[in-house]
């Protein structure tokens, strides 16, 4: 009887499917931070990220955990995605202008925003390069 064996293992499943799916958390407001201007500034070729960069590390403890997906719809498509051994990864935002913003949008010394996430696909680390005065 297949119906039966399906039934047997609905629990297993649903145990799986609240596991895979518990991982990571849905990013909230953070106070202060305009994720339209973020967002509307790629590559930081407006220098507008700077002007609330420091809101957003102010709140910086909500992004860890945060999954990618999330991080995206907060700040958008990464600049630049790194991905590192394993299940690793990477995604860096540009904070100010510099020769990313050229037509072929080369890897560049600017100062970026790196947010790092780990095997579970959750944001394990944030670190910020330090903005030109």
């Amino acid at each position: 009887m297949p119906h039966l064996s399906f039934c047997r293992s609905l629990p297993s499943l649903l145990l799986v499917s609240m596991l895979l799916t518990g991982c990571g958390h849905a990013l909230p407001q953070i106070p202060g931070f305009d994720a339209t201007a973020w967002r509307a500034d790629p590559y930081g070729c407006r220098n507008q990220r700077g002007a609330t960069l420091a809101n957003l590390l102010q709140h910086k403890e909500q992004l860890y955990e945060a999954r990618a997906n999330d991080v995206t719809a907060l700040l958008g498509h990464p600049d630049e995605e790194e991905l590192r051994a394993g299940t690793e990864k990477v995604y860096f935002y540009y904070l100010a202008s510099g020769s990313q913003c050229e037509a072929r949008h080369l890897r560049s010394a600017a100062p970026r925003l790196s947010l790092r996430f780990g095997p579970l696909g959750t944001v394990t680390e944030v670190l910020a390069d330090p903005l030109p005065r």
